[in-house]
C-alpha cells in the first residue's frame, strides 16, 4: 500500500445492514481501522478507545470507521454492546482487507494461520492514503491516532 495514492474503493454492509463505500466521505479526511475480530479483549480496547475519543472526531469533521472480517451480525452485537457512536463494517469475505493487503500470515497458539492485522488507514479528503499505522497496539491508539491528524494540519493542536 503506497502513501499518496488513492485509497481502494470498496462498498460492504455497516452494523445495521445498511451500504457504505468509501466514496461516501469523500471530502472528509477519514480514519479507517481494521482489526481481527469483534468482542475479542484487544479489538474492544480499540473500539472503547475511539468511542471515548469520539467527541473530539466528530467536532473536527473526521470519519471514523472500524472495518474486521465479522459478520453483519457479529458487528451488531460489538457495536451494540460497547455503545459505539461511529459505524463497523463487516467484511466476511475479507475481500476489502485483501485489497488493502492486511490479510496476513500470524502466529495464534503456535499454529501459522491467516488473518487480519490490526492497521490504521489516515485517508486525505481527496480520497489518498495520508498515513499507515501498522502493528497498532489498541491501548492510547486513538491518541496516536488524534496527533497523526494533528501532524497532518486535518486538526487543531
Amino acid at each position: 500500500m503506497l502513501l499518496d495514492r488513492p485509497a481502494p474503493a470498496f462498498r460492504t454492509e455497516d452494523q445495521d445492514g445498511a451500504p457504505v463505500q468509501l466514496a461516501d466521505f469523500r471530502g472528509r479526511p477519514v480514519v479507517l481501522f481494521f482489526y481481527p475480530r469483534a468482542s475479542t479483549s484487544g479489538c474492544t480496547i480499540e473500539v472503547q478507545q475511539f468511542r471515548d475519543a469520539y467527541p473530539r472526531f466528530q467536532r473536527a469533521g473526521v470519519v471514523v470507521l472500524g472495518m474486521s472480517p465479522d459478520t453483519v451480525k457479529a458487528q451488531k452485537k460489538f457495536h451494540d454492546t460497547e455503545g459505539l457512536p461511529y459505524p463497523l463494517l463487516a467484511d466476511p469475505e475479507r475481500t476489502v482487507c485483501e485489497r488493502y493487503g492486511l490479510v496476513k500470515e500470524k502466529n495464534m497458539y503456535g499454529r501459522k494461520v491467516l488473518g487480519v492485522a490490526r492497521t490504521t488507514l489516515l485517508i486525505s479528503p481527496d480520497g489518498k492514503i495520508a498515513r499507515v499505522l501498522d502493528k497498532v497496539k489498541p491501548e492510547g491508539h486513538a491518541d496516536q491516532v488524534w496527533q497523526e491528524l494533528q501532524a497532518l494540519g486535518w486538526v487543531k493542536k
